[in-house]
């Protein structure tokens, strides 16, 4: 019969020996190391907890005694929660052998980790990095009205262009007017009915050039108090101090960036320059002819003809510049939303992965622990596998058993005190033979 490796006399094999050494050596290491991995896994999972404490401090922003219990209550809980969690997994995943029970609690601690992320490490986050990550969003957001305030600017600015294209339109329709008072219009010199409608449309242009040209100093002194504002905030973004003041503070002066930029929109003179140009070929009075006969009048009519194609011409091309201007793309709505560390966090996280990595190692550094022991006790088995139970037994196991088996001999041996009573001893058998126990004999010997 096979001898499980062992000699004939039941010796160990030299393998099986090296075997055995190497799992009590092993074995020698995770005692030493189980006295002080609970305290170990107790520590990470109080240091979780108070990060945990600060992050749901952040979120609640109350002050008062119910904020303070109700985030100690789950800041306790979660360090509970954890320390529970990977205590089972340190027991019991290492200490199971089946493949299937392996994977099954391989799938509970992955469940486990994720609630654990979603429960702890989000608001160990926010602890670790939520001042950096609303300042974050704070300086995304003067990006965002920085760029506004510019495009704003840009379309105002153009607008005020178009004063160019009105001076240009009304210069000639002075020039045209100055030639009908000297006769080379229309050939009859004096400021007649022709000369009007040609000092009508300029005075209306000139009036709407005055007009834009007052607006050109509102739109430079919004522009600047705008930048001052971004001044500030980028200050506010960077300072000392608690973030929540700098959000406030923050929050006042985005308040009046926007007021500021919705005026620079306003101030844009684009579609009144494109109503004006739509009026000055539609709105003309024509006066009374006032020549003294009928060719001077068809003379004046032929003029006043040409000089309205002139005028829808002009009309024309201010209105194409005015709609241009009016097409140019709006500077883009930007509100500043004040928001809390833990969401700030969230929304950022790919500028914050070093805290997110800190924030994560710290609740799931015992998963480590977890496969390190059942590497190691899985080692321990294959050391003890190939050798019989009886041959692994050491001298503490050894001794027990004989204690053991002497209590039970103890147990089975009948005293003298208790020897039965003849009366009591049934009949013999007739058939049987009658035993002779020698007397022993001086010494102890039979």
């Amino acid at each position: 019969m096979a001898s499980n490796g062992a000699g004939d006399d039941g010796s160990l094999s030299g393998a099986e020996a090296h075997g055995l050494r190497y799992a009590a050596e092993l074995e020698g290491h995770v005692r030493w190391l189980d006295t002080f991995t609970s305290a170990a896994l107790g520590v990470l999972a109080t240091a979780s907890g108070i990060y945990t404490y600060l992050g749901v401090s952040s979120l609640l922003g109350q002050s008062g005694a119910l904020g303070f219990f109700a985030a100690m209550a789950y800041s306790i809980a979660v360090s509970v929660g954890i320390f529970v969690f990977w205590s089972y997994l340190m027991r019991l995943l290492p200490a199971v052998r089946t493949a299937g029970a392996r994977v099954g609690l391989i799938l509970s601690m992955a469940l486990g980790s994720v609630a654990i992320v979603a429960m702890s490490s989000w608001l160990n986050a926010a602890a670790l990095a939520g001042s950096a990550a609303v300042e974050q969003h704070m300086a995304e957001t003067v990006q965002d009205y920085q760029a506004a305030l510019e495009r704003a600017n840009e379309i105002a600015l153009a607008a005020q262009g178009l004063e160019l294209d009105v001076a240009r339109v009304r210069q000639s329709f002075q020039d045209l007017s100055e030639q009908e008072a000297t006769g080379d219009l229309s050939g009859f010199a004096g400021r007649g009915a022709v000369f009007r409608v040609l000092t009508q449309k300029a005075e209306e242009l000139e009036a709407l050039e005055a007009q834009i040209a007052a607006q050109a100093p509102l739109v430079t002194q919004a522009f600047t108090e705008g930048n001052e504002l971004l001044r500030d905030m980028r200050a506010l973004t960077v300072e000392q101090g608690s973030i929540e003041a700098r959000s406030v503070e923050f929050s006042e002066r985005a308040v009046r960036l926007a007021g500021l930029i919705a005026q620079l929109r306003q101030l844009s003179v684009a579609p009144l320059v494109e109503r004006a140009a739509a009026d000055l070929a539609q709105s003309v009075v024509l006066p009374a002819l006032d020549g003294g006969n009928a060719g001077t009048q068809a003379a004046q009519r032929s003029t006043i003809d040409s000089v309205l194609d002139v005028l829808g011409q002009r009309a024309t091309t201010l209105a194409a510049a005015a709609q241009e201007v009016a097409a140019m793309e709006p500077p883009a709505e930007v509100a500043y939303a004040p928001i809390s560390a833990a969401d700030a966090v969230i929304r950022y996280a790919g500028n914050f992965v070093p805290s997110w990595a800190g924030a994560i190692a710290i609740d799931l550094l015992p998963a480590v622990l977890v496969f390190i022991l059942m590497v190691v006790q899985a080692a321990i088995r294959s050391g003890r596998a190939p050798v019989p139970v009886e041959n692994t037994l050491t001298l503490a196991e050894l001794r027990g058993a004989m204690a053991a088996m002497r209590q039970m001999e103890a147990s089975m041996a009948v005293p003298s005190a208790h020897a039965p009573d003849p009366a009591e001893v049934p009949p013999a058998d007739p058939g049987a033979r009658p035993v002779v126990v020698p007397k022993s004999k001086p010494g102890g010997v039979a």
